[in-house]
């Protein structure tokens, strides 16, 4: 029931998100990608981080934190799969713009590090900072940089079009939106902070270890709101807002990484965690590598017209993953 509800007040909300964000987009002219990527993007990634702060202070669970967040990046880029099978004017790599490739690159520099410092930490050959390891600090660096470079990116492509486009919510002033915006984020937050206290619970009672349920549990109900924004956004006709918002959150999950080291004392974090979660690591390397693919390439959809084959591709990851964990992340 507490699962339930915390679906519930997040599917809300992410309606409301994106709603309010192609307003906010609209009125300012920064454009639906930059405002997916960076406005929506952390904001939908704030139970994550409210998940993974919890869990390394509170719950004192690092397994839990580290496993939602990788959970998180492997279902929002499976997000791409219901975007697909939803958008009716042909493949989402086909429409989406390649502007995403940018922001998917950095995901996987990212991603990347972050799996670097893991296998170090296994082999306890980390570079630390005192409880902080030393890629902790590049992937905040590297998320600054990633966000100023797209940032650039993004301007220079909007401003044609958003002079020649009118304003699509006329009877809302800018104030209006952005304080309904902020009211449905505060609801995205709040509800985040309960997850793991939650899930470490359900954890006890099903004799799951905190890996398996913070990869594929917590990361599922944290990743709602991105689930949300997708959907919502294909029905707004603002699919580059979705996209943008995946490989935003991916970008600021990361950091999220970086920031629950630098709080969690007994650290370096990935020092503490177990060995399965290198698998979800690889597994989101190699979908953001499908998704760039699929936005360089740009696929039509082929078999039964569902689909495009990049798609059938995420979803088998997808599924490939969860199993591993399901079967190595249980108890004993």
């Amino acid at each position: 029931m507490q699962f339930l509800a915390c679906l519930l007040l997040v599917g809300y909300a992410g309606v409301r998100l994106t709603v309010y964000g192609d307003a906010i987009a609209d009125k300012t002219g920064l454009g639906g990608n930059w405002i997916g990527f960076l406005l929506i993007g952390i904001v939908t990634s704030m139970p994550d981080l409210a998940n993974g702060l919890s869990a390394v202070t509170l719950a004192d669970a690092p397994d839990l934190a580290v496993g939602a967040i990788f959970g998180a990046c492997i279902f929002n880029l499976a997000i791409i799969v219901i975007l697909d099978l939803l958008y009716r004017q042909g493949s989402v790599f086909s429409s989406a713009s390649q502007g995403h490739i940018l922001s998917a690159a950095f995901g996987i520099v990212m991603i990347g590090f972050s799996g670097l410092s893991m296998n170090l930490a296994l082999n306890r050959e980390e570079p630390a900072l005192g409880h902080i390891g030393i890629f902790s600090l590049v992937i905040l660096v590297l998320y600054l940089v990633s966000v100023y470079t797209v940032f650039n990116y993004e301007s220079r492509q909007v401003k044609e079009y958003t002079e020649q486009e009118p304003d699509a919510y006329p009877g809302l002033s800018l104030g209006v939106v952005i304080a309904r915006y902020v009211a449905a984020a505060v609801v995205v937050i709040v509800t985040g902070i309960f997850l793991p206290l939650i899930a470490k619970e359900a954890a006890s009672l099903m004799h799951w270890q905190e890996s398996f349920v913070g990869t594929l549990l917590v990361a599922f109900i944290t990743t709602l709101p991105e689930i949300i924004v997708a959907v919502t956004a294909v029905r707004i006709d603002a699919l580059d807002m979705a996209i943008g918002n995946i490989f935003g959150s991916n970008l600021f999950n990361m950091a999220i990484l970086a920031i629950e080291d630098v709080v969690y004392k007994p650290g370096p974090l990935f020092s503490k965690i177990a060995p399965v979660h290198a698998v979800s690591v690889m597994t989101s390397l190699i979908m953001t590598g499908f998704a760039i693919t699929g936005l360089f390439f740009r696929p039509e959809k082929r078999l039964l017209k569902m689909v495009g084959w990049i798609s059938w591709m995420l979803l088998s990851l997808l599924l490939i993953n969860s199993y591993f964990l399901f079967i190595n992340g249980r108890a004993a």
